[in-house]
């Protein structure tokens, strides 16, 4: 054990996790900064309160979760979640790119979480879910054996179960059920709920001839889950992010007419929560109908935090630091005073997210003050701290999305919109193509030549869908509506007899317009920046490391001057930025080690090592020893102490001024 002074000069900092974006509870590792039981409490238990409501008489619920920025909604979420998943389904539900396919959107998400496994779960909600309906609880313990090996007794089963209960489609909705119990058939039925147009192959395979196309179909299918589960746990529904929705700001009533409508059609058994900040709340609600104002039964305000549950948040945070010294500091915050909080929070309130940023700063000053070496520039700082918080939402991303087809084409083109405008991009049109598979589209003009670009994204596997899609096509160039036309599509184009095919094969095999291929880097590219986008409008986008709120317009300069998108595939071959060769795993590592410095400044070499090592567990520690001894050699990092153990030895970066 080592005294404090020592400790800190060799760790991390302690509130480096402080970096925060919004995100789905079931991805990812679950952020723990607040984790001080008594924050919240009280809100936590209102929540349950209405929770047992609905599980009592399965009558549909809503509550509106209002908090100020960094005051904890997003982690609260996850906190319900963690609680209360042995008593209720728990589905995240993202912000949606385009108000026509909210429905749609709803009901992907909610299958997408029904399929996670809850913590201390061998099974996937979805399966749970299903093997607790009353039709297979309320006879003998057998009758679920009986009748997962007979598709028919299975659906008639049901049927006769719930025939007072209006299912949509009962034949088709419980064919699909019955598909989630065959290990053959589970992939196909999981794409066809959450509403993906699957091929005719796996159609036939389902023993179905239409999938979910139209908002009406995904509503009821979503009812039917509802309608069927009241001998079960109730599903709660976590609407986050509301107020980066499209035209939120002058348009507030899509979110609540999904609201109201859950409760004007009798969807039973969900608990509807809705999470937005304070200030587009303040300006939402003189914008939203009294009528759906009154369909909120519960409002739930995250309350700032008094200085003893701040203080707590320190404690949590030193922990783990203190524990590694000898003799033990006398103050459990140490090196930081309570005179610091109360001297920045005068009122006695704070927002948590506030007091993890300040416990940072104070504590990287003390560092700074052991080692006595001038601090890194705050611009090349926030430049090494978002480089950081990139990398590791790309890693994120990477292990979440692991074929493109998991994403629907309306969030794909959203993506590569948001992108282009990153890009400076100019003369953005969404939908280019008309009908039905509109929001597939788009078109720019390109930043060199000036011709009209069109873009047209589709993976669905479905040659019907394909089809109608490439007879849009079609139509545009007739039109004359751009001067060149990409697909971008990874799937298949379908067999030469197909009439999809035929048209595809005239449109895309000269030179003007184009197929690209796109790979799942690209994709991985697309959809981090896509996240921090999201993050950043629901102004929850924190580098820790320097106390700062990044907003969408610094996301896109940041973006933009670091060349973040550069390497990204897909640009590439659209012509947006010039064709490099990708980045080479050991120099991103490299990089990697090079910006945490700049933000650390100075730290223990075995811990540097080790920390690397966490981050990327695929590269050897004797590579990233090599990569360190050339970060010294090239005069950027330094090692103060190479005669000491190597437990002991001190790394610190160098200034270009030094």
């Amino acid at each position: 054990m080592q005294e404090i002074e020592k400790v800190i000069k060799h760790e991390i900092n302690p509130f480096d996790l402080v970096n925060t974006k919004v995100g789905n509870f079931w991805t990812g590792t679950e952020d723990r900064s607040f984790l001080v039981e008594s924050i919240h409490k009280n809100e936590i238990t209102e929540i349950e309160k209405t929770l047992n409501l609905v599980a009592m008489d399965h009558r549909s619920r809503s509550v509106l979760l209002v908090g100020d920025q960094g005051g904890g909604k997003s982690y609260f979420l996850g906190r319900l979640k963690r609680e209360f998943n042995s008593k209720a389904f728990f589905a995240y539900i993202g912000p949606w790119p385009d108000n026509d396919y909210m429905w749609r959107h709803v009901l992907r998400y909610t299958v997408d979480s029904l399929i996670k496994v809850p913590d201390d779960q061998q099974e996937s909600q979805l399966m749970l879910w299903l093997k607790n309906l009353s039709a297979f609880t309320k006879q003998n313990k057998s009758i679920w054996q009986l009748l997962v090996s007979d598709r028919q007794k299975f659906i008639n089963h049901l049927k006769k179960s719930y025939e007072q209960e209006g299912i949509y489609n009962p034949d088709i909705f419980f064919r699909i059920l019955y598909a989630l119990t065959q290990p053959n058939l589970y992939s196909q039925a999981y794409e066809w709920l959450k509403g993906d147009q699957i091929s005719e192959e796996s159609m036939q395979a389902l023993g179905v001839k239409n999938f979910i196309d139209s908002e009406d179909a995904a509503k009821n299918i979503l009812a039917n889950f509802g309608k069927i589960s009241t001998a079960t746990k109730p599903i709660v529904l976590c609407f986050d992010q509301v107020e980066t929705l499209p035209n939120f700001e002058s348009n507030p009533q899509p979110i609540f007419n999904i609201n109201t409508t859950i409760h004007n059609d009798n969807l039973k058994n969900f608990l509807i929560i809705i999470s937005i900040t304070t200030d587009p709340w303040r300006q939402a609600i003189k914008r939203v109908f009294q009528s759906d104002r009154a369909r909120i039964e519960r409002i739930v305000t995250l309350k700032r935090i008094n200085l003893e549950q701040a203080e707590s948040l320190w404690v949590h945070r030193l922990r783990p630091l203190h524990a590694k010294a000898t003799p033990k500091p006398d103050s459990p915050i140490y090196p930081l005073t309570r005179q610091l909080l109360e001297e920045s929070y005068p009122g006695g309130k704070a927002v948590p997210r506030d007091v993890l940023i300040l416990g940072r700063e104070k504590y990287q000053q003390y560092k700074e003050s052991l080692i006595v070496r001038p601090p890194t520039s705050i611009e090349e700082k926030i430049q090494a701290a978002f480089k950081l918080l990139w990398q590791e939402e790309y890693k994120k991303i990477e292990s979440r999305i692991s074929k493109i087809s998991l994403l629907p084409a309306s969030e794909l083109i959203q993506m590569l919109q948001r992108a282009l405008e990153a890009l400076k991009i100019e003369s953005i049109k969404p939908r280019l193509i008309s009908g039905k598979y509109a929001n597939y589209s788009l078109s720019y003009q390109h930043p060199r030549n000036q011709e009209r670009i069109g873009v047209v994204w589709t993976e669905d596997a479905n040659m019907t869908s394909f089809y109608n899609i490439m007879n849009a096509c079609q139509k545009v160039i007739q039109q004359n509506l751009c001067q060149h036309l990409y697909l971008i599509r990874i799937n298949s184009t379908g067999t030469p007899k197909l009439q999809g095919h035929k048209l595809y094969k005239q449109i895309f095999t000269g030179i003007n317009h184009i197929h690209i291929r796109p790979s799942l880097a690209s994709v991985h590219y697309l959809a981090t920046y896509n996240s921090l986008v999201n993050s950043a409008l629901a102004e929850e986008l924190v580098l820790g490391e320097v106390g700062k709120t990044i907003h969408l317009p610094e996301l896109k300069s940041l973006i933009f001057n670091l060349g973040i998108l550069n390497e990204c595939s897909l640009l590439q071959d659209l012509d947006i930025i010039p064709k490099k060769e990708p980045i080479d795993r050991l120099r991103e590592v490299k990089e990697f080690l090079l910006n945490f410095m700049k933000v650390q400044l100075c730290m223990g070499l075995s811990n540097l090592n080790s920390h690397c090592q966490q981050k990327f567990p695929n590269v050897k520690e004797a590579e990233i020893e090599r990569l360190i001894q050339e970060l010294c050699q090239e005069k950027k990092l330094e090692i103060m102490n190479s005669k000491a153990k190597t437990e002991e030895r001190l790394i610190c970066l160098i200034l270009p001024n030094k």
